[in-house]
Order: structure tokens, then C-alpha cells, then sequence
């Protein structure tokens, strides 16, 4: 009996310990950050869920309108600038648009041309091919059409070219007399003709860059070359400067005569090559510095004479019979 007030107070002490315990319990499981848990694993094996017919119509139906809106020509509105934040170009524009992947020969159909500066076309969605040129300058990038259609401006970063030739002293050359060649810079090679024939003053309009440009006067051997650069948005003039000179020639009788007629002419350079032939009483040419013979062939009479050439104003050389 000794024991029966400890068993007593052993009872109540254990039925007292979870009502003591369970705040601490809460508190901790509201505290503690629970790990995300693993998404779960598609079923490999499980079917897909079956359309209802109408579903399947729906469905068919979108594919449709979608297939069809694929096939309808789309407007398109170009336009261009010469440089970012200038005024839109008004005139000169050519606007070609091919197809974006080429054919078996490696070829891009043309499917759209315009010659307008705001150039108004239709395409249906696609990749395309966009090449605008603007004078000798030259434009192409890679388009995407898409429902909806498109507005495009374009930065065409180009400016103007214009070229003059004068003999060194700036003595003015005829422009009847100058013609001007543009090439890409580069060796031999690698250089390409950009633009021939061009005439002294035309202005010339290329993308911005460094070209090579070659100056002829007359069309024998006075040419001069020079590296130029193109700004956007400005223009460039250029003067490229000759060592040659016109010259004239005729056969006389006497220093200060009268031109013969129906002469026979051949001018040869240091080495011996022909570089002109004429008949008449007064043919007349350019050549670059340097020394010449000249030739004049009368009936059966061959008259010749040895001369120089000094860059500056023209030459008259006169060919003696009684030498």
C-alpha cells in the first residue's frame, strides 16, 4: 500500500504530458519549409482522350482557316531613308522582291517588282527576298510575311559621288573628254566594277564605303586612279588631276604652213607600240607625260618626227616635208 500514492501521481503525470507537448508540435510543423514536391511521370501507356465529333470538326475547321489564311496575299508597304532619321526618299527607287529559297539551278524567282518610292504589293506569308536599289547603291535583306501584312522602311546608309579631272596646274578638261570608272577597293583580283561610262559631274549615288575611282581623259593612256570615301547621307566632289595634254598634229610644207590633206597618221610611244592611227589634216588626241613619234604618211612619202609630251595647256606638233 506503500506504493499506491506514487502509482497515483505517475498516472496523472502521464496523462498530463501530450496536452504539454502539443503546442511545441504546431509550432514547429508551421514553421518548417516543405520541399517541392516531384511532378509526376507522364503514363507512357495511357491512350489519348478521344475527340467528341464535334471536337474533331472544330479542329479540322481551324486547320482549314489557318491553311487558308496562309494562302492569301498579304499588303505590303515599302519605303526607304538615305540615312536613320532623314526624310523619306521621294524618287529613284527600284523594289524587287524574290523568292526566299532558291531553285534547282540556284536561282530566286522574282515575284513582285515596284518603281515607286512608296511601293504598295501583296504576298502571301512566307520567307522572301527584299532588294531595293536606289541609283548605284544596292539594298537586300531577308523578310518574313506573316497574316496581317507588313510595313517596311528601310535605312539605305548612301551618299552621292560626283567627279571632275583637270591637268595639273588646274587646267580644265572638256567633260566631252572625261569618263570615269568606280570599283570596289581591293587588289586586281578582288575589285569589282561598280559603274562605268560615268560622265565629269554626274552625280553618282553609291552605299557608304571606300571605292576605287579611275579617270580617262581622251582614250588613249591618261588615266589617273585614287581611293575615295563615301559618307552617308553627304556629297563627295572629287578632283582627280592628269599629267597629259591634248595634242594636235599636221604636215606642212614650211614652219607655220598650211595643213596638208588626206595625211596618213600613226603615233607611237617610247617602246615602239602604235597607240594611234588617223587620216585627215588635223587629227588631234590626249597622251599622258612622256616621249612619242609621230608618223605621217603622204601617197608614197613617209614623214616622221620625235616629240614630248608636257602636261598643260594643248600641243600643235608640225611635221615638216622638207625634213
Amino acid at each position: 500500500m506503500r506504493f499506491a500514492p506514487l502509482l497515483a501521481i505517475l498516472a496523472v503525470l502521464l496523462t498530463a504530458v501530450p496536452t504539454a507537448m502539443a503546442p511545441v508540435a504546431s509550432y514547429a510543423q508551421a514553421s518548417a519549409e516543405i520541399p517541392p514536391l516531384p511532378r509526376p511521370r507522364p503514363d507512357r501507356n495511357a491512350q489519348p482522350e478521344e475527340m467528341s465529333p464535334e471536337q474533331e470538326r472544330a479542329a479540322v475547321e481551324a486547320q482549314a482557316a489557318i491553311e487558308a489564311a496562309a494562302d492569301i496575299p498579304q499588303p505590303v508597304t515599302l519605303s526607304a531613308r538615305i540615312i536613320e532619321g532623314g526624310t523619306p526618299i521621294t524618287e529613284g527607287l527600284i523594289w524587287r522582291v524574290f523568292e526566299g529559297n532558291p531553285d534547282e539551278s540556284g536561282e530566286m524567282a522574282l515575284v513582285a517588282k515596284a518603281e515607286t518610292a512608296n511601293a504598295r504589293i501583296e504576298l502571301r506569308p512566307g520567307e522572301y527576298m527584299l532588294h531595293v536599289a536606289y541609283g548605284r547603291a544596292q539594298y537586300s535583306e531577308s523578310i518574313t510575311i506573316l497574316p496581317g501584312g507588313m510595313q517596311k522602311d528601310v535605312i539605305l546608309n548612301v551618299g552621292g559621288l560626283r567627279l571632275h579631272s583637270a591637268v595639273t596646274g588646274d587646267i580644265p578638261i572638256s567633260p566631252q573628254l572625261l569618263t570615269f570608272e568606280i570599283y570596289t577597293t581591293g587588289d586586281g583580283a578582288n575589285r569589282a566594277l561598280i559603274a562605268d561610262g560615268i560622265r565629269a559631274n554626274e552625280i553618282v549615288t553609291l552605299n557608304a564605303g571606300t571605292y576605287q575611282i579611275v579617270s580617262h581623259f581622251g582614250t588613249i593612256n591618261a588615266e589617273v586612279r585614287a581611293d575615295l570615301r563615301v559618307e552617308p547621307g553627304q556629297m563627295t566632289d572629287a578632283t582627280l588631276y592628269h599629267h597629259a595634254s591634248e595634242v594636235g598634229f599636221k604636215l606642212v610644207s614650211e614652219t607655220g604652213g598650211e595643213a596638208i590633206a588626206d595625211v596618213e597618221w600613226t603615233v607611237k610611244d617610247a617602246t615602239g607600240a602604235t597607240l594611234f592611227t588617223d587620216r585627215g589634216a588635223f587629227p588631234s588626241t590626249v597622251l599622258a607625260e612622256g616621249d612619242y613619234s609621230v608618223l605621217a604618211k603622204l601617197g608614197d612619202r613617209v614623214f616622221n618626227r620625235d616629240f614630248q609630251i608636257i602636261p598643260g595647256n594643248s600641243n600643235e606638233i608640225e611635221v615638216l616635208t622638207s625634213i
